[in-house]
């Protein structure tokens, strides 16, 4: 299907510079390199990692709560092996009992806020992610126009069978190095 598509847009690319009388212009870029070069890429994933060391310690802190629990409910256990008195024995069972449902209880609470916490800043991430991209994508197509150029491939892409999109660019220049230096001028100026 990807190779229909190549070779479809490769003829049309043809008829399009035969049909005009003239070359196209025509250049590279890597978007890949673009997007994890990229400043404000950085400046994101630092704002990531500090979100999910704080959902980290809230979690580490539950965990805490839980420990205590399973501590006290062993403690409990080592009680119950000596010799107690009925009533005793009973008060201690009920209130394991009670340390367990408040232990799965915890547990259940944990993973919820785990699950929530982390879908909430994957959520987050996704749109800073498609952001950054759409801001990368508008300085490609700035330079395109001010370089009078036809056409802009991602050489860092690949098909779905993992060919890279572009294989082969007889004289083709690559812009990536202008346009990194391009969208990171306005951290230099900071």
């Amino acid at each position: 299907m990807i190779s229909r598509i190549l070779k479809i847009t490769a003829a049309f690319i043809a008829l399009q510079s035969v049909a005009f009388g003239q070359s196209l212009k025509i250049a590279t870029v890597d978007m890949e390199k673009l997007f994890n070069d990229f400043h404000r890429t950085n400046e994101v994933q630092k704002e990531i990692n500090i979100e999910r060391a704080r959902i980290q310690k809230d979690n580490n802190l539950r965990l805490a709560d839980i420990r205590s629990i399973d501590d006290e409910m062993q403690k409990i256990r080592e009680q119950l092996k000596g010799d107690l008195g009925e009533k005793k024995k009973q008060d201690l069972n009920r209130k394991a009992s009670e340390l367990q449902q408040d232990g799965v209880h915890k547990e259940r609470e944990r993973t919820e806020f785990l699950e929530r916490r982390n879908k909430a800043l994957n959520e987050k991430m996704r749109k800073q992610m498609r952001s950054i991209l759409l801001e990368i994508q508008e300085s490609v197509s700035e330079l395109a126009k001010a370089g009078n150029y036809d056409y802009i491939f991602d050489k860092s892409g690949n098909t779905n069978q993992g060919v890279p999109f572009v294989l082969h660019a007889k004289e083709m220049a690559d812009l990536t190095d202008d346009l990194l230096k391009d969208i990171n001028a306005a951290a230099e100026k900071k």
